[in-house]
C-alpha cells in the first residue's frame, strides 16, 4: 500500500495523473482512491490474479483482482490510455517447448496499441525465445537510452531491442507514430536498472543464479518454477530483493511520466498525434 502512494505521488510531483487500475467487489477501477488503494493492498492472497482471461469471470462474481501487464493493458485501451508503468513483462518461461508456458502479456502486446514502461523481463525467464515471440507478434521493443533488451535487474541482456530511444521526447513521438499509422500493436519501453540501483540488482541477480540451479536440480517445473524462483531470491537476499523491486519500480515511473509529458506535449502542438 506504501509503495503505491509513493508511485502515485511520484508522478503527481512530476505532472502525471496517477490512474492505478485494478478490481474491487467486480468493478475495474480506472484510478483509485487513498482508501481503495489501501482496502486493495491488504486482501492478500484474497486478491485474485487477473489475466485477460480472468476479467469477465472476476467481474461477474463480484470478487477483487489485481490486473497483469495483459488485463492492465486491455483496461488501459479502453480507458484511452497510451501507456502505463510496471516492473517487467511477462514472457517465455524455460522449458516452454515442453510446458508450453508462454505469458499472456506477449500476445495481449501483440493486439493492443499501448506502450508498457518497463525493466524489460525477468532473467528467470527464456530471454532469447521472449524477444523471438514479441517479433512475431509484431511489437517494438525500445531501450531507453540503450541498445540492449533489459533483464529486469540486469541492464544489458546482450540481446538486441528493435530500435533506441534517447530521451522522453523521441519515445513520446513513437508512441504518436504507432497510434498516426493505426499499428494495433503495443510498446515495450525497456528502461535499464540505473547506476545507483547496481550494487543491489547484482546481489539479487546473483541470487537469481543460485535459485535457478537449485529449480533444475531438485526438478521443479511448469507454473511452480516462479513461486518456487521468487520465493528463493527473496530468501537468498533477506527480503533485498522487494526493495530493489521497489526501487526499480519508482525508476520505471520517473521515466513513464516524462513520456506521458512530452506526449501530452506533442499531442497539443499537432493535433494529428492523437489521432
Amino acid at each position: 500500500v506504501q509503495t503505491a502512494q509513493e508511485v502515485e505521488n511520484l508522478l503527481r510531483e512530476r505532472g502525471v495523473t496517477p490512474a492505478t487500475i485494478g478490481i474491487l467487489d467486480g468493478v475495474v477501477h480506472v484510478g483509485m482512491g487513498p482508501q481503495q488503494l489501501e482496502r486493495l493492498g491488504k486482501l492478500g492472497l484474497a486478491c485474485k490474479k487477473v489475466s485477460r482471461r480472468d476479467l469477465a469471470a472476476v467481474v461477474a462474481a463480484r470478487q477483487n483482482g489485481a490486473t497483469t501487464v495483459s488485463a492492465t493493458m486491455m483496461i488501459a485501451h479502453l480507458a484511452g490510455i497510451q501507456l502505463f508503468v510496471t516492473g517487467g513483462i511477462g514472457g517465455v518461461h524455460r522449458g516452454a517447448e515442453e510446458s508450453w508456458d508462454v505469458s499472456a502479456d506477449l500476445t495481449e502486446l501483440g493486439r493492443t496499441p499501448v506502450c508498457v514502461v518497463c525493466a524489460g523481463a525477468k532473467s528467470i525467464l527464456a530471454l532469447p525465445k521472449t524477444l523471438e515471440y514479441l517479433e512475431t507478434q509484431g511489437v517494438c521493443v525500445a531501450g531507453y537510452r540503450t541498445d540492449d533488451f533489459p533483464a529486469f535487474f540486469t541492464p544489458h541482456s546482450g540481446l538486441p531491442v528493435s530500435c533506441r530511444l534517447d530521451g522522453p521526447g523521441e519515445a513520446a513521438a513513437l508512441v504518436a507514430a504507432q497510434r498516426q499509422l493505426g499499428v494495433s500493436s503495443g510498446i515495450v519501453l525497456g528502461v535499464p536498472v540505473p547506476d545507483d540501483l547496481a550494487a543491489e540488482a547484482a546481489v539479487v541477480e546473483e541470487a537469481t543464479r543460485k535459485a535457478l540451479a537449485e529449480c533444475e536440480a531438485q526438478g521443479v517445473k511448469g507454473n511452480e518454477v516462479t513461486p518456487f524462483l521468487l520465493k528463493r531470491i527473496n530468501e537468498l537476499t533477506d527480503g533485498e530483493s522487494l526493495r530493489a523491486n521497489i526501487a526499480l519500480v519508482k525508476n520505471n515511473c520517473k521515466v513513464g511520466a516524462e513520456v506521458a509529458v512530452a506526449l501530452a506535449a506533442l499531442q497539443k502542438r499537432s493535433p494529428a498525434a492523437k489521432l
